[in-house]
């Protein structure tokens, strides 16, 4: 199946935005300007080609164990982010995650050392001359974007961008990679990074479709699924088990191969839009509230609005963000009825259902296939799911 790969990271790279908003208070748009300074200053080092798309990719990624290292490290003292202990940890998970990623060169190490600073002071203590080229320049993009763009877009903060990068240069980040930066850094460059820098991004590394068998795809739906699931513990595994179910269900109700692969990838983004939501609400083991039900809702329709961002991504997006709408029109977050809802939309709907009824979360123990699948039926009968489906998914799963 060809897949816009840049697209689905950029898009993605909105979620980890997300987390990062919610925990330690970066702005919006961090990863996607982190990935256009450093296309910028890799251009000033004679970088171009395909070793500019994966710098790109690995910009766009470079926190992507960020939920994984918070539940697993700090989940129980968030307040901790502030300082980010152990920091290291996060990068090695973050090398980790990317393994079998689809870039086009052989470049080892660049999450892991995206931290260490040019005098060995870093998580690693690797000094800037053993450190991969494409991790500096991240590295200083990063440092750079989180220590001034947080503030307005204006000249004031130009000022003071400058003097950060003064500060820094030959300590916290190397000579080569800041003398890059310096030669584009105009403070026409700065005041562009508040705008639409996106389409200069996409213009420097243009987003070609690539052929990926469906191995790759699991190995980017897992990565993706990550960034939801481990954003709370209390569904840890629930998008990657829906996207198993999807594909179960899809080749029992025999669709052809690149059907049951938009479904599995349909399965692993389908709660992408959780990102957005907060955490009080997510792990909330009570009954929510009318308003916190009304936030919660909206997790559906940022789904669609964060896919919608990927070339040719419709049908994809579509089984993903339609996944709580009802046959008769009470679902959300579009209200979508019968006649609007495909057989693979009406699919993921009766999947994510059972997938929450069958699995065990911190408070409950998951169903039975045969009670899952009673409660399914009931809903048929309320004339919200397909009971077609749901006689499928008692055969099957």
């Amino acid at each position: 199946m060809e897949l816009d790969v840049l697209g689905l990271v950029a898009a993605c790279s909105y979620a980890l935005d997300c987390v990062e908003t919610e925990l330690v208070h970066v702005t919006s748009r961090h990863a996607k300007r982190v990935a256009y300074m450093s296309v910028c200053v890799a251009e000033q080092l004679g970088i171009c080609g395909k070793d500019l798309q994966d710098l790109a990719v690995y910009a766009l990624l470079h926190d992507n164990a960020l939920t994984q290292y918070i539940q697993e490290e700090l989940h129980s003292n968030l307040t901790d982010m502030k300082e980010m202990p152990r920091i290291g940890v996060h990068c090695s998970i973050g090398e980790e995650n990317i393994q079998g990623f689809p870039f086009h060169t052989d470049v080892k190490n660049v999450i892991l050392y995206h931290h260490e600073n040019a005098d060995g002071s870093g998580p690693f203590g690797k000094k800037s001359e053993e450190v991969p080229l494409f991790s500096r320049i991240i590295h200083l993009c990063d440092l750079l974007d989180q220590a001034c763009c947080r503030k307005a877009f204006t000249t004031e903060t130009w000022e003071w961008a400058k003097d950060v990068l003064k500060r820094i240069r030959g300590t916290m980040v190397d000579e080569e990679c800041a003398e890059a930066l310096e030669k584009i850094f105009s403070e026409e460059y700065f005041l562009s990074l508040g705008g639409n820098f996106e389409a200069s991004l996409w213009n420097k590394v243009p987003r070609q479709k690539q052929e990926l068998d469906f191995s790759q795809i699991k190995k980017l739906a897992e990565f993706f699924a990550k960034i939801v699931d481990y954003k709370s513990p209390f569904t840890s595994t629930h998008s990657i088990g829906v996207a198993e179910r999807a594909e179960k269900l899809s080749r029992y109700m025999g669709f052809d191969e690149e059907t049951v692969q938009k479904m599995y990838l349909a399965g692993a983004l389908h709660d992408i839009g959780k990102v957005a939501v907060g955490n009080e609400i997510l792990e909330k083991p009570d009954r929510l509230t009318d308003a916190e039900f009304a936030v919660m809702k909206h997790h559906a329709a940022y789904t669609y609005n964060i896919l919608s961002e990927i070339d040719d991504f419709e049908e994809i997006r579509d089984f993903a963000a339609f996944h709580h709408e009802r046959l008769d029109g009470t679902g959300y977050p579009f209200g979508k009825d019968a006649s609007e809802l495909n057989v693979q939309e009406r699919m993921m709907a009766c999947i994510d259902i059972y997938q929450a009824l069958t699995e065990s979360r911190p408070y409950k123990k998951g169903m039975s296939h045969e009670r899952a699948c009673e409660i399914l039926k009931n809903m048929a009968d309320k004339g919200w799911l397909d009971m077609d489906i749901i006689d499928k998914i008692e055969m099957s799963l």
